[in-house]
């Protein structure tokens, strides 16, 4: 009689939890400190490739798994001279986060402070996916070690090929007005 009952009801657990996972979106933003490059995977289909720019010694971003808990359009350091942080999002409670970066020319070689540098073009772009995946799905994934000094290892930003479901995804243009005459 036990048998019976706890069957059915691990399968009603069961299929709860897989509905649940199917509801959310898995957004995974892996970062790899060896070639300077960050890959964006929504749903274990890579959406993005670009070129970064991770930690200098001494200021080495640190490895790990993190959970982003805090996103800002328009941030500005504490620490750096009030630095601009383009579409910040924060993911250690050191305030390490990844956030766009006027300077491009630096992209490719481990320049920051700490932070996850990329284009503001590309900052805008995964600020948006993760506001639509929310930051309770987004996984920021840290590996590899501070490049050579003087090496640049990443060569170019290349969007990954997009699905059709996936263009949605794509940085959203600024709003357009219309004043009265």
């Amino acid at each position: 009689m036990r048998t019976r009952v706890i069957a059915p009801l691990s399968v009603a657990i069961l299929s709860l939890f897989t509905l649940h996972q199917a509801a959310h979106a898995a957004l995974l933003v892996e970062i790899n400190k060896s070639t300077q490059q960050m890959t964006i995977t929504l749903n274990d289909q890579p959406i993005y490739h670009w070129p970064i720019s991770t930690g200098a010694a001494g200021y080495d971003t640190p490895s790990g798994t993190f959970r982003p808990f805090r996103m800002e359009i328009d941030h500005y350091s504490d620490e750096w001279d009030n630095a601009p942080m383009p579409y910040s999002i924060f993911f250690t409670d050191t305030g390490v986060a990844v956030h766009g970066t006027y300077e491009q020319r630096s992209l490719g070689r481990a320049v920051s402070h700490g932070c996850v540098r990329l284009s503001v073009k590309n900052a805008a772009t995964l600020w948006n996916l993760v506001k639509q995946e929310k930051m309770a799905n987004t996984s920021v994934v840290v590996t590899g070690d501070i490049p050579a000094a003087g090496s640049s290892v990443a060569t170019g930003s290349r969007p990954m090929p997009l699905s059709t479901s996936s263009q949605r995804y794509r940085s959203l243009p600024p709003p357009f007005f219309i004043f009265g005459r």
